[in-house]
């Protein structure tokens, strides 16, 4: 078993590469939406894709975009944060968000944010217990399509 890397996917075919772990997260999204919405946000968005690779195998992805709002000021907002399902409760997910808070204070920037669907009470209980994030507000959404 090899170190895990956390590498940034660039390419077309690096970030196909990520699809599998993302997909977990993103049901919602085909190859191709997924496609095109990292490429797009790269190219707008600042959003950048990275992942933690063991054994020539990515394990886990995250998708973040460093970000300025009166409220959180100049911080990171995680889109993404997912491990492979198989590889679970091996501490990759922490390891990738630690990468997150290192690449935010290396950047200049203040704060990492996320948010969380209210039904993954795991993932929540990973934020405030592991990770130590405080529960600052409800997101609201509306859907206008």
């Amino acid at each position: 078993m090899s170190t895990p890397i956390i590498k940034e996917l660039h390419t077309a075919e690096e970030i196909q590469q990520g699809f599998p772990v993302m997909r977990q997260l993103r049901t919602h999204l085909d190859e191709e939406a997924y496609m095109d919405l990292v490429l797009e946000a790269q190219a707008q968005d600042r959003y950048k894709l990275f992942a933690l690779v063991e054994d020539d195998e990515i394990v886990a992805v995250t998708g973040f975009k460093p970000m300025i709002t009166l409220y959180y000021g100049r911080f990171v907002w995680v889109c993404d944060l997912v491990t492979d399902s198989v590889s679970r409760s091996k501490g990759y997910g922490k390891t990738l968000l630690e990468f997150v808070h290192e690449w935010t204070e290396k950047n200049g920037y203040d704060s990492v944010a996320l948010s969380s669907g209210l039904e993954k009470t795991e993932a929540h209980r990973f934020y405030e217990d592991k990770m130590d994030y405080d529960k600052v507000s409800y997101v609201f959404k509306n859907s206008l399509k």
